[in-house]
């Protein structure tokens, strides 16, 4: 949710985040100018919500908050860089979208988080308990359908964050092949003989005839799209959906966007004002 006036540009953000937490998360909340955070907290409880996730702006920073309910703790970052979902997607040949990858929560993959400090580990179990917890051993294939990657950069000290779906094609074969596995029977107007369709496509398209051994996987169960049957070998592609978010972790909280401060990036300045109060979020 927005707090305060953001603009635009961050409005969509928020919209795009909302997006990436489906299906668990309150799509099409409309926030009021005279909302307060203890209006949200009061009716938490009787939605079954357990998280918030709050986008402000100063005048120098764009911020996000993610604070367990009801009563904490609260991790604040500051947004270093974000590119909205359409974006990411005007970047491809051929953007594809599907409410239907939607329907499931992503995978959630935390990535380089194995980190000394307590921030860490607060920020991982925070992030895991955003997400429906996963069983490898009865877990349906059909539902996993997005990534979602955060990733800590240690040449940075930030976070990048990705958003993407999960596909699958055939492997071992030319993209010709394959457009007439998943797809009806090409226009073959145009040539004497398959033959001469199917070479013409692997010469225009040789990167794309064999796919790398560590991308190819063996079906446990029936997958989505045409012909994916258990058993089967298929390369796995990531289709970038956006969001693009670069988080810096600047204050870990104990309680609900306040109370004890566990962790600052600028540890000195709250050496130097350890008394004033916490309430407050630049």
């Amino acid at each position: 949710m927005r707090s305060g006036a953001v603009g635009r540009s961050l409005t969509a953000l928020v919209r795009d985040v909302r997006r990436i937490m489906e299906p668990y998360t309150a799509t099409h909340l409309k926030e009021r100018r005279t909302n307060r955070l203890k209006d949200f907290v009061a009716v938490a409880g009787q939605l079954s919500i357990t998280h918030f996730l709050i986008f402000s702006r100063t005048e120098a920073n764009v911020n996000l908050r993610i604070a367990r309910v009801p009563r904490g703790p609260t991790l604040t970052f500051r947004v270093a860089e974000y590119a909205l979902a359409k974006d990411c997607l005007a970047l491809q040949k051929a953007p594809k979208t599907s409410s239907a990858k939607h329907e499931s929560s992503p995978l959630l993959v935390l990535n380089n988080f194995k980190q000394d400090g307590k921030q860490f580990k607060v920020m991982t179990a925070m992030l895991q308990n955003m997400f429906p917890s996963i069983d490898v051993q009865t877990v349906q294939l059909s539902q996993t359908r997005r990534v979602l990657l955060f990733n800590y950069n240690e040449d940075t000290g930030m976070i990048d964050v990705r958003h993407y779906a999960i596909g699958v094609k055939a492997t071992g074969v030319s993209k010709s092949i394959k457009r007439i596995i998943n797809t009806e029977v090409p226009d073959l107007s145009n040539f004497d003989d398959i033959s001469d369709y199917v070479l013409k496509e692997a010469i225009v398209s040789e990167s794309d005839v064999e796919d790398g051994p560590d991308s190819v996987v063996t079906l446990a169960q029936n997958y989505p799209g045409r012909n994916n049957r258990k058993n089967d070998q298929r390369a796995v592609r990531l289709q970038e959906l956006g969001p693009r978010l670069t988080l810096d972790l600047i204050k870990v909280e104990n309680g609900l966007c306040g109370g004890e401060v566990l962790y600052h990036k600028y540890g000195e300045y709250f050496k130097t004002f350890k008394n004033t109060s916490m309430c407050h979020h630049d």
